[in-house]
């Protein structure tokens, strides 16, 4: 063991020697250079103090919104109500408005609030801009609008003048809420607005199938119909009914869900059986065994048009009920929702500045200046070490009248 220690001795202070030697040439060089260093140090780090103190000063106000929630049990509550007609309550908001908080910042980043907030503030005259399209572009600089876990939003606007960044962080939010009263961003409303063009539809159609009803009744005169024959009319009506209203829940369904969904292959089934019912209670056929339907053709031929006239008319007036009652629920489930735009932190004026960090960029100065400084005088005691060479002489010596000549 010892004479293997003995050889190891050496060779570790041939390995350590020259790197231990090499740095304590360097830190008696940068000792000897140490005045230099410190006072180039310190001068970075007065003339950095000197430029924070004279730059402009910007300050950061910030507002959290928080979006809105679904509320759905109003709407269900009421509609389950209705009966088999209203199983469009089944339906869940979440499929209108799938993600609120995406709605909302596309619409705080849209252009119609940001020439809004320009023309309120004067925007173009405190950026100093000439085109509106550049003074959006310098209040995005200015303005961050990010979602955050928990539905919230938060809108930071920063600027010279504090009280400018505060007022016009507060009126994105208000800006927010005109355009909330002008679009339909809830599901509510969505729903309401729909139910109210089918609303306005089925009127129309209605008033149609009263006038020709009318025209039936003066060609032919009043029939009668009871037993079995009415009960086939009114099947025939309410199954048409409640078709439409299983179709109608499908096509809001479709695109929100994908092929497999469980809810939109139910949809599916019970239309294709209530379209099985419906052809069944209107078909011509006179050999039936069905014992609940009288098929139309069955019917005395007489009074045929008239029956499907009064079809007609009885399917329109159930679905106008059918939809004015959605429509009604709709509306109160609109009114009854909560605030669209709810703030957690109104922008106050801050007391403290967020640029510039004065602190922090002197501290920057100071690291930054001794590290170039340290490698200036390394490089210079290196270089002054080759020139010494004498075969380096004579290359420097070349370079040197080389310049001369260019210069």
């Amino acid at each position: 063991m010892k004479p293997d220690q003995e050889i190891e001795g050496p060779i570790e202070e041939e390995i350590q020697g020259p790197t231990e030697s090499a740095l304590l040439k360097k830190l008696v060089v940068l000792a000897a250079h140490r005045r230099l260093i410190v006072g180039g140090m310190l001068g970075a780090a007065i003339l950095t103090a000197i430029v924070v103190i004279v730059m402009p000063v910007t300050y950061t106000a910030t507002t959290v919104i928080l979006t809105p929630q679904n509320a759905s049990g109003s709407i269900l509550g009421l509609l389950s109500q209705f009966g088999g007609l209203g199983s469009l309550a089944s339906l869940e908001p979440d499929g209108l408005s799938k993600t609120p908080s995406d709605t909302y910042l596309s619409v705080l980043n849209s252009r119609t609030v940001a020439d809004a907030l320009i023309q309120r503030f004067q925007l173009q005259r405190v950026y100093r801009q000439r085109t509106l399209v550049d003074t959006r572009k310098a209040l995005a600089r200015h303005t961050q609008i990010e979602s955050t876990r928990g539905s919230a939003i938060h809108i930071s606007v920063e600027d010279k003048d504090v009280g400018l960044a505060t007022a016009i962080a507060n009126s994105y939010v208000e800006q927010l809420y005109r355009v909330n009263q002008t679009l339909a961003l809830t599901s509510g409303a969505q729903r309401r607005l729909f139910l109210e063009q089918q609303l306005a539809s089925e009127r129309g159609a209605l008033s149609q199938a009263e006038l020709a009803f009318q025209e039936v009744e003066r060609k032919t005169g009043v029939i009668q119909l009871a037993g079995q024959a009415e009960i086939t009319l009114r099947s025939i009506a309410q199954l048409r009914a409640a078709i439409t209203v299983k179709e109608v829940q499908l096509e809001l369904l479709r695109p929100t869900a994908t092929e497999q969904n469980l809810e939109l292959v139910r949809l599916e089934s019970e239309i294709g059986a209530l379209h099985e019912q419906l052809r069944k209670a209107e078909s011509n056929n006179t050999e039936t065994d069905d014992n609940y339907f009288v098929p139309a053709g069955k019917i005395p031929q007489a009074g045929l048009e008239y029956l499907r006239r009064t079809r007609d008319l009885r399917y329109h007036e159930a679905l106008f009920e059918m939809l004015a009652k959605q429509y009604e629920t709709a509306r109160i489930d609109e009114a009854k929702a909560p605030p669209l735009i709810q703030v957690i932190d109104k922008a106050v004026a801050p007391d403290k500045r967020s640029w510039p960090p004065r602190t922090l960029l002197v501290l920057l100065a100071l690291l930054t200046s001794g590290i170039l400084l340290m490698g200036a005088v390394l490089f210079k005691e290196k270089w002054a070490k080759i020139a010494e060479e004498p075969e380096n002489a004579a290359h420097l010596k070349v370079l040197r009248d080389m310049f001369r000549h260019i210069v």
